[in-house]
């Protein structure tokens, strides 16, 4: 008899503290779920696909030529050629990893660039962003190049397409 009255106190006291905390479980509960779940967690760096190089490689020329066509579409400028000026080449960050040590007269790092073992031996180095070229300045030489309307229209594209501001920018006529 009295092991079923100490059967029933245990059981009014767990209920007592499942009703008191059922909010903080059910915080905690959702918690443990939620990280059992297989998304969200990102990928080993061993793991990560060798992504190729980029699409759009950048060339000067190439876009000398594509810029050049486009601007002769504009009405009133006819034959246009172009020569763009860069700040700088196209960069690349590269991941690195980092180990930092102690050593006897202070602390020592050692920076090493992650590389992606491909088979056969091959290697490729791992990219975090590839960085293009700055534009510098724009010579636009156009057969319409003396007309202050197809000036300004060949300026406000120029400085579309290229972020430089008008005074980066100069407007030929071309002398035949």
């Amino acid at each position: 008899m009295k092991w079923k009255e100490l059967m029933l106190a245990q059981d009014s006291r767990v209920r007592k503290l499942l009703e008191r905390y059922k909010w903080v479980l059910l915080v905690i509960a959702v918690g443990l779920l939620l990280l059992a779940l297989p998304g969200g967690r990102e990928k080993p760096l061993a793991k990560l696909e060798a992504q190729p190089a980029s699409s759009q490689e950048f060339d000067l020329a190439e876009m000398e030529t594509k810029f050049a066509k486009a601007l002769s579409e504009i009405k009133g400028a006819g034959e246009v050629t172009v020569v763009l000026s860069v700040k700088t080449g196209t960069r690349q960050l590269l991941a690195e990893d980092s180990v930092s040590s102690e050593g006897k007269d202070g602390r020592e790092e050692k920076t090493s660039t992650v590389v992606l073992s491909k088979g056969s031996g091959g290697e490729e180095t791992v990219k975090l962003q590839e960085i293009y070229p700055q534009f510098q300045g724009a010579l636009i030489i156009s057969d319409g190049g003396d007309n202050p309307v197809v000036r300004l229209k060949l300026t406000e594209a120029t400085s579309a397409l290229t972020g430089l501001g008008a005074d980066k920018i100069s407007i030929c006529n071309r002398g035949k």
